[in-house]
């Protein structure tokens, strides 16, 4: 977040906005190219200043005894992004002003997706494979950790990770692993806590959908990014859970957090322009009564 200074705030540049709004598209793109540069039109009309999908492969990503047993993960393989999407989807992304980002969840994945990306996201999930965060981190791109599901202890290991690879850019985002998060597990004095150890940027990355929580994160607890799942329709394959926002609701929070970065000045106590003329009105000291009497006489004189 922008510290206060001593000036106008130009609200064009990034760091002026806000919270940095990445539009997670998850799984949401159902495999189809045309839907994928949909949800990257929507997330620019929304405001967002990043879109990020995800490159996995069910067998890189889940255990053949898992894969064996559980139906459920096998139906996962129609979540995937088809690799050849991704150039099109980078494009299109940049194309609108807005960085682009592709979680990888495996080292081939990661080595596929850096040429596109802005950034790498690490997974949750994937906070304790040290050989994936680090090889992030060795690719000189900015690295951003989710850390759902994560002790401060596993927290501060994998950032240390980052850290020894090289990485000059990290931002940790607290996260509550439940689809949907319920408000009362959110814990967001937690993205505090992680800015106070850690001395990196900070954010949350939501599941929760709710308006309450994310504006608290932006505004109360002053995060650098915040990372949302978005839908265009309700008819994504992850949209069910209700952990999912649509373009109307998570476009009138950003447009609230951009306002509420124009409000804030400064940080110089002075009188505004407009109040220029309007502190001659004020009590006079002399007898309580307004306006001031420097006011008063020269009222009598143009009279």
């Amino acid at each position: 977040m922008r510290s206060a200074g001593n000036g106008p705030v130009d609200v064009s540049h990034p760091e002026n906005r806000g919270s940095k709004f990445i539009a997670e598209i998850s799984s949401n793109h159902n495999q189809d190219l045309g839907r994928s540069l949909e949800l990257v039109e929507a997330a620019a009309e929304c405001g967002f200043d990043a879109v990020k999908f995800q490159l996995f492969e069910i067998e890189k990503l889940f255990a053949p005894e898992i894969l064996a047993a559980s139906s459920v993960h096998r139906d996962r393989k129609k979540w995937e992004l088809p690799r050849d999407f991704i150039p099109a989807i980078a494009e299109k992304t940049k194309s609108f002003g807005m960085e682009f980002s592709c979680t990888p969840f495996d080292l081939q994945a990661l080595d596929f997706v850096s040429e596109f990306v802005d950034f790498t996201k690490i997974a949750s999930y994937e906070l304790l494979w040290s050989d994936l965060i680090r090889s992030a981190g060795e690719t000189g791109k900015p690295v951003i950790l989710s850390t759902g599901m994560a002790n401060m202890k596993e927290v501060e290991a994998a950032t240390s990770v980052l850290r020894s690879s090289g990485c000059a850019d990290i931002t940790v985002l607290h996260c509550v692993s439940e689809y949907p998060a319920q408000i009362e597990n959110c814990n967001l004095a937690a993205i505090a806590t992680l800015r106070d150890l850690l001395g990196e940027k900070v954010g949350w990355s939501d599941h929760s959908s709710n308006k309450a929580v994310v504006l608290a994160a932006a505004l109360r607890w002053q995060s650098d990014a915040i990372e949302v799942h978005f839908d265009l329709d309700g008819h994504g394959e992850e949209f069910g859970p209700g952990h999912c926002w649509l373009p109307g609701d998570i476009s009138e929070v950003i447009s609230i957090v951009r306002e509420s970065a124009l409000a804030e000045g400064s940080g110089t106590k002075m009188p505004s322009e407009p109040e220029t003329a309007e502190r001659e009105w004020r009590a006079d000291p002399s007898d309580g009564l307004r306006p001031l009497l420097a006011k008063r006489l020269s009222a009598q004189h143009s009279s």
